[in-house]
């Protein structure tokens, strides 16, 4: 059941990057959090989501805006590192900060799955308010923005909300948009994968990497599926939807329903 729930899950969430310009972490991220502790689900479904970003970049690289590249994705990269820090000293001792049940069901809230759960669902505002969502940014804010998206990604992988609250107001064509947008996801990745890479419970046994490869070959479809569609396809419905999944998703792990 596992292997059809996150297939199915990485060939759609894939697909919708191509046209909300995020999508795969955010849908992907509570999915695998269903079967693994909240750091573990953080780190694999990094690696999906540099494999599949890595697929797309060989599908649309000639249109990366470099300049654009350089003076967002490289902070962002930096930044990314601190934010996987935090993420991995979180990791170490887990905090627990209640526990409660529901009918006969005992669920813990952690901390680390508390603030994930949290940033989830402020990146759900941020996209379902047409105040938030509307709001534009300038080209000099572009250092500043990569540093905070960058520093989300490393901590949550939920960086490209808020990428896109920066890229979208600076008139780049869609093409454009979607390639830089790419290209920046990578280097976000590299840099929390660096770190997300010495977690003791990614050489353990009890994680299958079978369904990790099912997960990146899913995505990959998606992918190229909508590499072939976007052009047609409005991304304001996409939005729509990602927007109320990470709210419910959001709250599911903040309360450690989802953990």
């Amino acid at each position: 059941m596992e292997f059809l729930l996150i297939g199915i899950t990485a060939l759609a969430a894939s697909l919708l990057t191509f046209f909300s310009g995020f999508g795969l972490g955010t849908i992907l991220l509570p999915v695998f959090a269903i079967y693994y502790p909240i750091e573990i689900a953080v780190a694999l479904t990094a690696v999906v989501h540099l494999l599949n970003n890595l697929f797309k970049m060989g599908l649309v690289s000639k249109y990366i805006n470099w300049s654009l590249v350089f003076k967002f994705g490289i902070p962002s990269m930096i930044a990314a590192f601190a934010g996987a820090y935090l993420l991995k000293e979180l990791s170490i001792e887990p905090i627990s900060l209640t526990q409660y049940h529901l009918g006969e069901k005992e669920f813990h809230v952690s901390l680390t799955g508390f603030v994930l759960g949290i940033l989830i669902v402020l990146f759900a505002v941020i996209e379902l308010s047409p105040k938030l969502s509307a709001y534009s940014f300038k080209k000099e804010h572009l250092i500043s923005g990569g540093l905070i998206s960058g520093f989300f990604g490393g901590l949550s992988g939920h960086q490209g909300a808020l990428r896109s609250a920066f890229l979208l107001k600076l008139q780049l064509d869609k093409k454009v948009y979607i390639a830089s947008g790419v290209m920046i996801a990578c280097l976000v990745d590299v840099a929390r994968l660096s770190l997300y890479s010495n977690f003791d419970i990614l050489k353990s046994k009890d994680v299958n990497f079978y369904l990790l490869i099912t997960a990146v070959l899913s995505a990959w479809t998606g992918a190229f599926i909508g590499n072939k569609i976007f052009k047609k396809t409005s991304i304001q419905f996409f939005k729509w939807f990602v927007g109320v999944f990470m709210l419910i998703m959001g709250l599911l792990i903040a309360t450690g329903i989802v953990a």
